[in-house]
């Protein structure tokens, strides 16, 4: 079979120093993602809720922000950290809603709940009913044990996109299972035709557009490209969710 090789215009998850645990600048970061030939890169940085992050001001502020910096379009966005079973989230709506992208994620020292399969399944279709929300992060680590099969069909239900974190697949990361679990997920997804994304989250300015891990995941499961959303600028905008109502 002949070797797939996927090309990513936008890397749809990175972090600034502004993130507290990352250690670049915002413009280092799109200088590289210039370098690396990207089209754009959407900046996610952690919501308050995760230890050392930036203050809900820092999100309140992003007009500022010029939305091209060396020819890349940049999408100001976030990555929230899931609170709850209710699929609470450490932003208001109102707030959520401003920004280019969100991204919901389960971290385990934000968690309040039960990491428990049946909890965290409901918690992730209660987060993806949020028609601001726009992709689910990392939904690989075996410590948030979840129904895969349910995952896909809500999202695509929901509209929601489901990410491929290179940084998760990485050997002698901190998440478990991660390569199982992805395959199983992207199984499903092509299954019921559920739209994913490639994001490397990257923390440091050599890793955007890091997909390679992610990239073998795909390849052993014949993923088709056609479900991979951000292939294009134009293609991953037509796919977040708060744009299909425009």
């Amino acid at each position: 079979m002949e070797e797939q090789n996927i090309h990513i215009a936008i890397d749809t998850h990175t972090h600034t120093l502004a993130s507290g645990h990352a250690y670049n600048t915002l413009r280092e970061m799109a200088k590289m993602a210039a370098d690396k030939g990207l089209s754009g890169l959407a900046v996610t940085e952690h919501a308050p809720k995760m230890p050392g992050t930036c203050h809900i001001f820092y999100f309140q502020n992003m007009r500022v922000v010029p939305r091209n910096m060396y020819g890349i379009e940049l999408l100001m966005g976030v990555e929230l950290n899931v609170m709850n079973g209710t699929g609470e989230v450490d932003l208001p709506e109102y707030l959520i809603r401003e920004l280019d992208l969100a991204i919901a994620s389960i971290h385990v020292p934000c968690y309040e709940g039960e990491l428990d399969e049946k909890e965290i399944t409901q918690t992730y279709i209660n987060v993806m009913e949020k028609d601001y929300i726009d992709i689910i992060g990392h939904p690989d680590d075996g410590r948030v044990p979840v129904d895969y099969e349910a995952l896909a069909k809500e999202a695509k239900r929901t509209g929601t996109l489901l990410e491929v974190n290179n940084s998760s697949l990485r050997p002698g990361g901190f998440r478990q299972d991660t390569h199982r679990n992805a395959a199983r997920m992207l199984r499903l997804c092509k299954e019921y035709g559920t739209m994913v994304v490639l994001g490397s989250d990257a923390h440091m300015d050599v890793d955007i557009a890091n997909c390679r891990y992610s990239m073998e995941v795909l390849r052993e499961t014949a993923f088709p490209e056609e479900l991979v959303a951000n292939t294009s600028l134009e293609k991953f905008r037509a796919c977040l969710k708060r744009n299909k109502k425009l």
